[in-house]
């Protein structure tokens, strides 16, 4: 009876731990929003509408490559037929500002909850996995802002069924797609961490990965040749990364079967 009162103890003081953690977590995503929602005509102007400018990194680079390489000008003309659609707006690209920013800390948090459970040997390991899942993010917001996102509303925008249709773009339209794609991206550069814990629970086989190499490349081919302009280029600028993740989750879990054994 008293072993089972201090399992109970026991459990629900990870509970109430977990519970501040959380609460830590979503007060750093709550103050960078807050900063990001003071700040935000910077981040339209300077982010978000970077898109638009000719200059943009992205363009120009792929134009320094080759002439042939270079993409036309996005030209877009935007209305707000939602009259709170710019408050609105707002409040999502801070949220996701606020997000983005705030991840590194909620991996540390992360880090603190697991850290009193693990042993010695297992906590520099564990500290290694939570400073690659920050650095995959960050590697994956840069990648799906200046290759994913640039490229795509490139080819959303100047694509037409007919010359009689203007493109004349909802603003909303405009940031739920710019934020959709970075954000997806980030989560996405993640995908060798979440192998690892599959591999960890034996959910996943190195094996069964490289049986599947193939239909994940095709996977990743279709991807890029919808998210890109039609042509090969672009399409191995995306596809290449995302299969290196692909290979990379590959090696995380032959290490992982080779500790399990």
């Amino acid at each position: 009876m008293q072993e089972e009162q201090l399992k109970k103890t026991s459990f629900l003081s990870h509970l109430e731990q977990l519970r501040w953690h959380l609460v830590y977590s979503f007060l750093a995503i709550f103050m960078f929003t807050v900063i990001s929602f003071v700040n935000i005509k910077v981040i339209f102007d300077y982010f978000i509408f970077s898109f638009l400018d000719p200059q943009f990194p992205t363009y120009s680079f792929l134009c320094s490559i080759s002439k042939t390489l270079c993409l036309d000008p996005i030209s877009l003309q935007f209305q707000n037929i939602d009259i709170a659609g710019q408050f609105n707006m707002s409040l999502l690209v801070a949220f996701t500002a606020g997000i983005i920013f705030s991840f590194p800390y909620i991996l540390w948090e992360i880090w603190l909850f697991i850290k009193p459970g693990m042993y010695k040997s297992e906590r520099r390991y564990a500290k290694l996995l939570i400073l690659t899942s920050a650095g995959l993010f960050i590697l994956g917001i840069f990648f799906g802002y200046y290759l994913i996102t640039p490229l795509s509303l490139n080819f959303l925008s100047n694509y037409t069924v007919s010359d009689i249709i203007i493109n004349d773009i909802n603003f909303i339209s405009f940031v739920r797609t710019i934020t959709k794609f970075i954000l997806l991206c980030g989560f996405v550069f993640q995908f060798p961490l979440v192998i690892y814990f599959l591999a960890k629970f034996n959910l996943v086989s190195k094996a069964f990965l490289k049986t599947h190499r193939k239909h994940a490349f095709v996977l990743v081919l279709i991807l890029a040749s919808i998210i890109t302009p039609p042509d090969v280029f672009s399409q191995i600028l995306i596809s290449v990364p995302l299969m290196i993740l692909y290979e990379l989750s590959i090696i995380v879990v032959h290490f992982v079967q080779k500790k399990n054994k």
